[in-house]
């Protein structure tokens, strides 16, 4: 039974893993909140107990949204896995059918499901009903953890490049000037990473995700965020 266990944490864990594309929200999702805050600095009016208050309210909304992240990441991978081990256990007491090809189907992927007959979804099933049985214990590993450490220390860190400008540049203008190039860079950088992921091409993917990025800043501040 102490192997069946470990098989399954192995193989499920291999299906709560980061991507790239997500670890790439995050950093979006942490330089938004903090331009939230930057962006509202005046220029003319900005004393150095202003800046300094917004500062430490922009780290503080990103600790907390960060936990907020990680949490719900957590969440979401336990119900996830959950489910995962529902499906395979109906999966392994089915009888061979109409029905259960379409749950094999279902829970496979679009195209593989489309590629296979039904003699092969079949074959899959009787592999599938071979396999060590599953239980619902245990459904967050020590990885899930490490992901939403990763998660939160993502949100929280990229407000550092965001605000340091104003801590060591004591003209308000030029370290706002430096601390909005910092953030389109990163929004930059982020988006051309997406591209070379996912083979889309990279200047314009870059200057499409930073102009979404942007976008989203503006948005954030019209409505009060």
């Amino acid at each position: 039974m102490d192997k069946a266990n470990d098989y399954w944490r192995i193989r499920l864990d291999e299906w709560t893993s980061l991507e790239k594309p997500e670890r790439m929200s995050e950093i979006l999702f942490g330089l938004i909140m903090v331009l939230t805050f930057t962006g509202t600095i005046s220029v003319s009016s900005a004393g150095e107990q202003d800046v300094g208050q917004l500062l430490w309210a922009a780290l503080g909304c990103n600790v907390a949204w960060g936990l907020v992240d990680g949490i719900m990441y957590l969440m979401d991978a336990q119900i996830g896995r959950t489910y995962k081990v529902k499906i395979m256990n109906l999966i392994k007491c089915s009888e061979t059918g109409s029905e259960t090809r379409k749950l094999m189907r279902e829970n496979v992927s679009p195209l593989v499901s489309e590629l296979m007959n039904d003699e092969e979804i079949d074959k899959l099933t009787e592999r599938v009903k071979n396999l060590p049985d599953i239980s619902v214990k245990k459904t967050l590993t020590f990885k899930n953890l490490i992901i939403a450490g990763q998660i939160f220390l993502l949100v929280f860190f990229v407000t550092f490049p965001v605000a340091l400008p104003f801590v060591f540049i004591n003209e308000v203008a030029l370290a706002m000037r430096v601390s909005n190039g910092i953030a389109v860079l990163l929004m930059f950088t982020a988006g051309f990473s997406l591209a070379k992921y996912s083979g889309l091409k990279p200047i314009k993917t870059a200057l499409a995700y930073t102009a979404i990025g942007v976008l989203l800043v503006a948005l954030t501040m019209a409505l009060g965020g």
